[in-house]
């Protein structure tokens, strides 16, 4: 006899149909983010416009259409968030790597604009 307190009493799992797959996410913040903020040659405009599409299938019940254009939309926000990031950075690296040179040149060139002439000609004598 189990005597311990409480008793949890549960009842069975229900057993029915599995859950049906979840509704595609259609980037839309995503999308109007990269447009307003990083929109690198027009991705953000275009990701914004497969997002909106994205979301008038899914309103519309075509969950196959929405999936697609939902990957259409991720894919074109995915290369608008990289190349609005990747790119400022390459610049400033070769900003500073030129800089570096430069310097290393001008460091190299002062060299030959301070030659001084000995005041001996031995060619005139």
């Amino acid at each position: 006899m189990d005597t311990s307190y409480p008793r949890e009493e549960r009842p069975p799992p229900k057993r029915g149909p599995p859950p049906a797959a979840p509704a595609p996410r259609d980037h839309l913040i995503w999308a109007i983010f990269n447009t307003l903020y990083m929109n690198f040659c027009c991705l953000g405009f275009v990701a914004l416009a497969f997002a909106v599409k994205a979301r008038d299938r899914k309103v519309a019940g075509d969950v196959e259409a929405a999936r697609h254009f939902s990957s259409k939309a991720r894919c074109y926000n995915a290369l608008a968030t990289a190349g609005s990031v990747v790119l400022p950075l390459l610049l400033g690296a070769l900003i500073v790597t030129g800089v570096i040179h430069l310097s290393k040149l001008a460091h190299e060139s002062v060299g030959f604009f301070t030659y001084q002439f000995s005041g001996t000609d031995d060619e005139d004598q």
